[in-house]
């Protein structure tokens, strides 16, 4: 089962399996040389094959060097370690990884899915009650200041859930 949704992970470094069996990746390929490294793994990922037949395989690279930058854009997710890694990798990744341990990969994840659910909590409520109000206000119960309250009050409401996002000190521990 692939939690994460990611198939292949490619790192230009170091031990292959450190940071890839928390996230759930099936497969990684570690220790390219740079001439390698947009050969084998990115082209699984991104041929036009895979896209047409709507395919799932997705590919994460890791990479810190400035040799890493191509495939990093050119891959579904580019993580660069950024403590020690250069400027182009840093830019041309979609994360950034400011300690330089690829197990930090599954804490990322586990911050990402946590904040997706809160930021799909708010909008179920955030409709939830105006559309209560709505129907309320159309029946000629609700009045002014309960469309105040759909209006401000969830925003405020919406505002205070958002920053459960802020603590992640629980989810480190795993």
């Amino acid at each position: 089962m692939i939690v994460a949704g990611i198939s292949i992970a490619c790192t230009s470094t170091g031990t292959e399996r450190k940071g890839s069996v928390p996230v759930g990746v099936s497969d990684t390929i570690a220790a390219k040389a740079p001439a390698d490294k947009g050969k084998q793994a990115p082209a699984a990922s991104m041929t036009s094959d895979r896209k047409a037949k709507g395919g799932t395989l997705n590919l994460a690279f890791v990479g810190d060097g400035i040799n890493d930058a191509p495939v990093l854009s050119r891959a579904d997710v580019g993580i660069a370690m950024g403590a020690l890694g250069s400027d182009a990798a840093i830019e041309a990744a979609d994360v950034v990884l400011m300690d330089d341990d690829p197990a930090k990969i599954a804490l990322a994840m586990r911050i990402a899915r946590r904040t997706l659910r809160i930021v799909h909590q708010n909008i179920v409520f955030a409709l939830g009650i105006k559309a209560l109000c709505l129907l309320l206000g159309a029946l000629g119960i609700a009045g002014m200041w309960a469309a105040i309250f759909a209006d401000v009050g969830v925003m405020v409401i919406a505002v205070l859930n958002a920053t459960r996002a802020l603590y992640t000190k629980d989810l480190t521990q795993n």
